[in-house]
């Protein structure tokens, strides 16, 4: 992973929840950390709780090593190594202002010193120092948890060296891969200012007793384009203590009164904090867990009960609407309750945006990417605006006073601030969507398109649903192998999508086994075979760029890239066995050609390789990160992460170019050395042992005989080297049996229809 900038290390002042975990993604970067905090072992104590959180700050165990610890009193002096030294001790000024009085005498004269204060004035924390000291300090606002919150605030002061902030907005989106927004040096700056808001008014319709909180958190969650936890189970999930102590804190930092009002602490948050129901780290807060149940708080009586599905007709109705913006607006104009929770709530909240935006931002743009990155928003509030239309919000909030943006939009005869979408932050961000802005998609099915992302670079991007992969798939695969080796220096496969693939079309294997059409599922799995294949053996540079999910198949089409640019937040894995299946696409013959490579490289005997590839296999082993796919054998060495998602097409072009400047000529077919009958024994002995243990079911043991017979290269009398095409039929005949399995038939529909796994 490269150093794009001349931040090389740094140290951390404080371990609690936010100083450990910042320092455990500077580790996930490659950054040697220093953490500090009152004494050594209270440092080692916070960085042990960071280690044992979940989900997990770091990407592997391995970067824990990267982290250094230590005490204020005994440590502080080694600071002066430090190229970036973050605060992040308690939220008072008076010792954050001491700690800065410390650290002064000891900073290299490079070094630039931020602190990770969510609202205390970043000027503020510069009085009293000296004129270079004021120069290299910034607010860096990181949000929680600092590995999968992608928004990092940048707020200089007035002293602030423009090039400091240049240069640690560029480390945070390319090392660390943050979305960074510059903020102005107002009261809790961008997203926690603007967020807050809005919890408040949502808070007060709860209190109002019109709504359960089910209802407000089925309307404010993925039906409005926000994240699963919604309104309430966010607050239980940050704390409700936290809640309180900020919404006092922004109170009292507002410079208006009628400002303040809308940040009162509602009466029953501070009722739930005076009982200590703080939320999840307490057991319970607006949702209380008793064993396998979830119950959810009646406002009215402070007492718990069952949680209750929130039936409302709206929210059935917009089940089936893709476009975020389509959803916002029909539920918005909606006549029941959804609809008038939103005007009630949403429409005050994008008034009051629009209305302290320029205090707070140096644009519109930048609000709207503070609360996507902040929050996990599909739509900013002026995005929202637009979705919904001006005249129609403010017909809804009727303001006193029309806020001077809008009022300047509707003067100008527009109903929208945009015509299109946000545009991209800084240069490299979001390049499949500039280029199919730039030039038009040179052909598309259902599966996918094919688009120029310029430089003799050809992008086959995947946009189905979840993109699950299917004949449509297939097909545009292949058409953008024929159009790049006609016309194109290099093909990328990607998308814009949060998944790269979850697979195989299992209702197309499911219909077509049920009914015993045996040939079809023939065809379809030599039809996969032959598209992995040719992403191997083509003419040209193929990489792929996987994020998010990259699963089953879709970690087939990974295996068989010539380059693989992986995004640090990809969780790759083969995962067939979770419904009765083996990875058929090639999948298998690749686990096993790798271990081979690796027995070979070390010089080593076969089994031990094959055997590790068989349990990734067999257990459905799936990264939990980019740099854990290579631990896991999914991805070679020489495969780059790219930190920053937005940025990962315009990286796996690049890689794509490199490859064609060194003289990329396609790979030849090697024999793949396997074990033969001695090695299957011993697997299928391991196989047979989980059984007995109980670690294994009854059809678990089934499908480690049928992996176990492959990656032994079948029943062959001795170790031997078969072809490529040996190993695939070994594949091919074991899924079509399987397939026949009335057991993997009903894992198959079980998955369908809950998503989980079965074991049977």
């Amino acid at each position: 992973m490269t150093q794009p900038s001349s931040i090389r290390s740094a140290a951390v002042l404080g371990a609690g929840t936010m100083g450990s975990q910042i320092a455990a993604h500077l580790a996930n970067a490659g950054i040697p950390v220093l953490l500090l905090d009152v004494t050594p072992e209270a440092a080692r104590e916070g960085l042990k709780k960071a280690a044992a959180l979940k989900p997990d700050p770091f990407f592997t165990k391995q970067a824990i090593a990267r982290i250094s610890t230590g005490g204020f009193v005994t440590d502080l002096a080694k600071v002066s190594s430090a190229d970036w030294i973050i605060e992040a001790v308690v939220e008072k000024l008076d010792v954050k202002q001491m700690l800065f009085t410390q650290i002064e005498p000891l900073r290299a004269p490079h070094a630039i010193v931020s602190s990770n204060t969510s609202g205390i004035p970043i000027a503020a924390l510069a009085n009293g120092r000296s004129a270079e000291f004021r120069a290299h300090l910034v607010g860096t606002h990181f949000f929680n948890p600092p590995r999968y919150l992608r928004l990092v605030e940048v707020i200089p002061t007035p002293d602030t060296d423009p090039a400091v902030v240049e240069r640690i907005t560029r480390f945070c989106d390319l090392a660390l891969g943050k979305g960074v927004v510059p903020a102005k040096d107002s009261p809790n700056f961008i997203a926690n200012h603007i967020g807050l808001y809005g919890v408040v008014h949502l808070i007060r319709a709860l209190e109002s007793g019109q709504y359960t909180i089910e209802e407000i958190d089925a309307i404010t969650g993925p039906a409005l384009g926000r994240p699963k936890s919604a309104t309430f189970r966010t607050m239980d999930i940050a704390g409700l203590d936290v809640l309180d102590h900020v919404l006092r804190n922004l109170q009292e930092r507002m410079p208006e009164d009628t400002q303040r009002s809308g940040f009162t602490l509602p009466h029953i948050v501070a009722d739930l904090v005076h009982r200590g129901w703080t939320g999840g780290k307490a057991g319970q807060g607006f949702y209380k867990r008793e064993g396998a149940d979830i119950l959810t708080l009646d406002p009215a009586t402070m007492t718990y009960r069952p949680k209750q599905p929130a039936r409302l007709a709206s929210l059935d109705a917009v089940k089936g609407v893709d476009d975020v913006a389509a959803r916002v607006r029909t539920l918005f104009n909606s006549p029941d309750k959804a609809g008038t929770l939103l005007r009630d709530t949403l429409a005050p909240m994008l008034v009051y945006t629009a209305t302290v935006a320029p205090s707070i931002a140096n644009s519109i743009d930048d609000v709207d990417r503070a609360m996507r990155w902040g929050f996990g928003w599909d739509l900013g509030p002026f995005e929202l605006w637009d979705a919904i239309g001006l005249q129609a919000v403010l017909d809804v909030a009727k303001p006193a006073t029309v806020p001077p943006l809008v009022a300047a939009q509707l003067a100008a005869g527009r109903t929208r601030f945009r015509d299109g979408l946000v545009a991209p932050a800084a240069p490299g961000l979001q390049l499949l969507r500039s280029a199919k802005e730039r030039t038009a998609v040179l052909k598309k099915n259902p599966g996918g398109s094919l688009v120029d992302l310029g430089d003799g670079v050809l992008c086959v991007e995947l946009h189905s649903k979840m993109n699950a992969i299917g004949a449509d798939t297939m097909q545009i695969v292949q058409a953008g192998l024929t159009e790049a080796a006609a016309n194109f220096e290099a093909l990328v496969i990607g998308t814009d999508a949060v998944n790269f693939s979850a697979g195989a079309n299992l209702m197309l294997v499911l219909v077509e086994a049920q009914d015993g059409n045996w040939d079809e599922i023939d065809l379809m799995v030599r039809m996969f075979q032959k598209a992995t294949l040719s992403l191997r053996y083509s003419p040209v540079p193929v990489v792929l760029a996987p994020c998010g999910l990259a699963l089953g198949g879709g970690c087939e089409f990974v295996l068989h890239g010539d380059r693989v640019q992986v995004a640090a937040e990809t969780y790759i894995g083969l995962v067939e066995v979770g419904v009765g299946l083996i990875p058929a696409g090639g999948g298998t013959k690749e686990m096993t050609q790798r271990a081979a490579r690796q027995a070979a490289s070390a010089k080593a005997d076969l089994q031990p390789f094959v055997q590790a590839a068989f349990e990734t296999m067999a257990l459905a082993k799936v990264s939990t990160s980019g740099a854990n796919a290579r631990q896991l054998g999914y991805l070679h060495d020489h495969d780059p992460i790219s930190m920053n998602r937005e940025r990962l097409l315009a990286d796996a072009k690049a890689t794509a170019l490199d490859r064609v400047r060194e003289g990329y000529r396609p790979p030849v077919p090697e024999p793949i050395p396997v074990g033969g009958e001695s090695l299957e024994s011993a697997l299928k002995l391991g196989v047979h042992l989980a059984w007995r243990a109980g670690r294994a079911t009854d059809h678990d043991a089934v499908i480690g005989r049928a992996l176990a017979h492959i990656v032994a290269g079948g029943s062959l009398p001795h170790a031997t080297q078969v072809s490529e095409q040996y190993l695939l039929d070994l594949e091919r005949e074991a899924f079509l049996k399987l397939c026949g399995e009335r057991k993997t038939l009903d894992r198959i529909q079980h998955t369908l229809k809950t998503g989980q796994p079965l074991r049977n």
